[in-house]
């Protein structure tokens, strides 16, 4: 079996590979990257540098290894940065999957095809409609939730129009070990670990604490992948998500309380959004229903592990 991961150095790339290492030990992982710095896990037996927004490329790499699977992870998924730069944003994640959709139909190849939309398409959201199902209206907010709908909506045409076994995963904030300090679990973890470290004042700096995220260990959304791939309904749209909404604060005073050091937190507004979203939290029955997966890490154990993540990194820098 040849299983293709697309953003297969990023963050959720990273963790997916190891898993499927793991899980199917005989299928052969084809991963790929856009950026020089990048790099690809252990698990992956081919690495190939592309850029997604060239056809010809896509093309010529799916010709070449004929996947019998395609999770497709690569994106530009940081929000702020869509508000400076939308286009890069809206071209970067539509172009890249639908060369991918458009290479597979040239080549008359049917590989089972994940496509990562995001939570981040349902918006703003009263409480009472809360937790969101896969039915919710689609009310996006931000550039990057605007580029997922156009992701999620290309899915389910190529699906409708040309049969084409495509599964959609809303993943809601998922959060681990090696993410980018850019979010907000390792940005306070970071600071926490210089702290301990005696680099500056003892001070933390914050956006907004108010608002409440369905946070999941990025471990339990890659099995998630896995079992969407290997048992989802071409076509269908899945929520990933906890069911459990949790505070920016409770997030930041977990993080603190694993820590000795008394920190003084104070606002940022550069860290502000220019649009937030006070609640959202997902109903993943759908997903538990066809394929299994419950969530098996805690929201506090991955908090640890993500601030011993950020300790060790900053030992090693």
């Amino acid at each position: 079996m040849r299983v293709l991961i697309t953003g297969a150095g990023g963050f959720v790339g990273h963790h997916l590979s190891a898993h499927l290492g793991r899980v199917q030990a005989k299928a052969r992982l084809i991963g790929t990257t856009l950026f020089p710095s990048e790099t690809v896990h252990q698990t992956v037996h081919e690495h190939h540098r592309i850029d997604l927004k060239a056809y010809e490329q896509v093309r010529n790499l799916l010709e070449d290894c004929i996947p019998d699977a395609i999770y497709h992870l690569a994106a530009q998924a940081f929000v702020p940065r869509s508000f400076e730069d939308p286009w890069e944003t809206l071209e970067n994640n539509i172009l890249a999957q639908l060369n991918i959709i458009r290479a597979c139909l040239e080549l008359d190849i049917q590989p089972r095809i994940l496509i990562v939309s995001s939570a981040e398409i349902y918006g703003a959201v009263a409480p009472d409609r809360l937790p969101l199902k896969e039915d919710a209206a689609i009310r996006p907010t931000n550039p990057y939730s605007v580029s997922k709908v156009a992701q999620d909506m290309l899915a389910l045409q190529y699906y409708l129009s040309h049969d084409l076994p495509i599964m959609r995963a809303r993943p809601f904030n998922h959060i681990g070990p090696g993410q980018n300090d850019r979010f907000v679990a390792p940005a306070f973890a970071k600071q926490i670990a210089a702290i301990e470290e005696g680099a500056g004042d003892a001070v933390i700096y914050v956006g907004n604490l108010e608002a409440k995220r369905d946070f999941t260990d990025v471990r339990d959304i890659v099995r998630a992948y896995h079992m969407i791939v290997e048992g989802g309904t071409p076509g269908e749209a899945y929520n990933i998500a906890s069911g459990l909404a949790h505070s920016i604060r409770n997030l930041l005073d977990t993080l603190l309380q694993l820590s000795d050091i008394e920190i003084e937190v104070r606002v940022d507004p550069a860290r502000l959004r220019p649009v937030d979203v006070p609640e959202i939290r997902g109903d993943s029955s759908k997903l538990r229903r066809d394929t299994g997966w419950q969530p098996k890490l805690s929201f506090e154990d991955t908090l640890r592990d993500v601030l011993t993540d950020c300790r060790g990194r900053l030992k090693e820098s």
